[in-house]
């Protein structure tokens, strides 16, 4: 699939991994719409890259099937997406103040999996009555895992749960979409320089890079972006989780 012409919703596209890939994307000639529940800086992001802006949250089963529909009634199609929204928590199973949240445990699930889920299910639903391009091609459905998922660090368990959900899903949810031309595939990004280590100190961040083997520093949101479009654009990805990492092997802490 060319990303040229090529209509795109990208949810959390208002910062990080999400802003990062809509500025590829829009670079290569795609029409974008961002997912964002942070009004300002999703309109921010919207601004800056002439892409539409649904202000919304992504666990709304009706507000995503309601954008979903107005992005094609806006572009007159829609080839994919990419699902960057997500959040975490840092915090353990036995705290010194008692157990885990559930309620925080089951909010990282809602955003990082239902949210997923919930937007991949709905573009499905769309993009399989589409038109189809080359080779039978109707779309690509684009999630965010992470290396979190095959080596979570004491304090992870909501997230890393999270992240192998979406590993999990991944191929099932492949099988199914291709009898309609639906690509599927995963992104498991290793330490990236995004809002979530925005609060850590220079020295902490830097401690952190050089943890990656090479190359030796935290991962940039354009090299995320850069793999989504490589994605978009190879015919032959699907039904896998590409480890973004720079090689990285998470230790317990």
């Amino acid at each position: 699939m060319e990303l040229k012409d090529a209509v795109f919703i990208i949810t959390g596209g208002g910062s990080g991994l999400g802003m990062a890939t809509a500025e590829i994307f829009r670079e290569a000639g795609a029409k974008v719409a961002i997912f964002d529940r942070d009004r300002e800086r999703g309109a921010s992001a919207a601004r800056k890259l002439n892409a539409a802006f649904y202000p919304l949250d992504v666990t709304d089963d009706a507000g995503v099937q309601n954008a979903v529909e107005d992005t094609v009634r806006r572009f007159g199609t829609l080839d994919g997406v990419v699902n960057c929204a997500g959040i975490g928590i840092a915090a353990r199973v036995l705290g010194k103040q008692g157990p885990h949240s559930l309620d925080a445990f089951q909010r990282v699930f809602m955003v990082n999996v239902l949210g997923t889920f919930n937007l991949s299910r709905w573009a499905g639903w769309t993009m399989k009555s589409l038109p189809a391009g080359e080779d039978g091609e109707r779309g690509v459905i684009i999630q965010t895992a992470s290396v979190a998922a095959y080596e979570g660090q004491i304090g992870q368990a909501a997230y890393s749960a999270s992240k192998g959900a979406i590993v999990g899903m991944t191929l099932p949810i492949a099988r199914e979409f291709a009898h309609y031309g639906i690509r599927v595939v995963s992104i498991a990004p290793g330490i990236f320089d995004t809002p979530m280590l925005g609060l850590l100190s220079e020295e902490a961040r830097r401690s952190l890079g050089e943890q990656v083997p090479f190359p030796k520093r935290l991962g940039l949101p354009r090299e995320y972006g850069l793999l989504a479009r490589h994605i978009v654009e190879n015919p032959m990805i699907n039904g896998e989780v590409i480890r973004l990492d720079g090689a990285i092997r998470m230790a317990p802490r």
